[in-house]
């Protein structure tokens, strides 16, 4: 599974010094040249996520509207109508809320990061404001085929904003997305939901490279699977202890958002069972790379500047 999902998997140390690397595109293609749609594991778990979106868009008074979660799942699709919401429509839901009242209060250029499964169809679906810049990293292939299904459905992202996609695959999220005009210098806010994360390593080399571009004030926000804080710490008492010492150690300070207090908030009854993913919300306390090389450079300027001025006093 650690291979198809393109993650190599980091030794301990990962998390302190070199940027996010991917496994081999090579290696991804060749296991998934294999795999059709219908038994890709990358492609059925996003679907079932579109498949989630659309039955929550039929109900009576849906959390949120998805008018293009239909065309990405099978046409006979089974409809859960209880009046119970599901953890997931919750999450998403609370993602949406939270990432519009963030990008509007950004001034000029606002740049979004989605952490994607391929399918999300937030660059489409949402109200962005002028001037958002979005990118989506996520697995190329599902990506490409959902893009296909959502152009003939008519989907077009928000005039005067732009939409990139990044692939999963990529050799180094942080070259590609610095490639495509990605500004370490500007706000950003960043969403991770759906990406396939399948080690603890995989996860904390995406947290170190959040840290290393996001500007101070970003936040990265989303849904991390469960089993990652249980498989460190053994027990799930200790899940917020371990989030805020996995996030302060790069920076952020964290706070874990309930999916029950959701529910309430929103006069819902959450669905019965356990849910595999940990809500948060993530603001970023230090400064980006970008801004530190800045300072270095406008303070070796200065140090410059002052050594000329003494030297023409003698």
């Amino acid at each position: 599974m650690e291979s198809l999902v393109g993650f190599a998997r980091a030794p301990a140390v990962a998390i302190l010094h070199p940027p996010l690397t991917w496994a081999s595109k090579k290696k991804v293609n060749g296991l998934r040249a294999k795999l059709g749609d219908d038994d890709d594991p990358l492609f059925l778990t996003a679907i079932n996520s579109a498949s989630l979106r659309f039955q929550e868009t039929k109900r009576p008074e849906p959390l949120f509207v998805d008018p293009y979660a239909g065309c990405l799942v099978s046409p006979n699709v089974k409809m859960d109508m209880r009046q119970c919401s599901h953890h997931y429509c919750l999450a998403t839901k609370f993602i949406d809320d939270k990432l519009l009242r963030t990008v509007n209060h950004i001034d000029g250029v606002k740049q979004v990061v989605l952490l994607t499964d391929g399918m999300d169809t937030r660059p489409y679906r949402l109200s962005w404001p002028t001037s958002t810049v979005i990118y989506d990293l996520s697995p190329e292939r599902v990506f490409r085929s959902a893009a296909e299904k959502l152009a003939g459905v008519g989907a077009k992202i928000p005039r005067n904003c732009i939409f990139l996609h990044v692939p999963m695959e990529s050799s180094s999220i942080q070259q590609s997305l610095r490639a495509k005009g990605f500004n370490g210098n500007q706000p950003s806010i960043w969403v991770i939901q759906g990406l396939p994360v399948m080690t603890l390593a995989s996860f904390e080399e995406v947290l170190f490279s959040v840290s290393n571009m996001a500007t101070n004030r970003s936040f990265f926000l989303g849904e991390l699977p469960a089993w990652s804080a249980e498989t460190e710490i053994g027990i799930k008492s200790s899940t917020r202890q371990w989030m805020e010492k996995l996030f302060m150690s790069n920076g952020f300070r964290v706070d874990m958002i309930g999916y029950e207090d959701i529910a309430r908030n929103l006069g819902k009854q959450l669905a019965p069972g356990d849910y595999k993913n940990i809500l948060f919300v993530a603001e970023q306390l230090q400064f980006s790379d970008d801004q530190m090389e800045t300072w270095r450079r406008e303070f070796q300027r200065v140090e410059e500047q002052g050594d000329e001025e003494g030297f023409e006093e003698l």
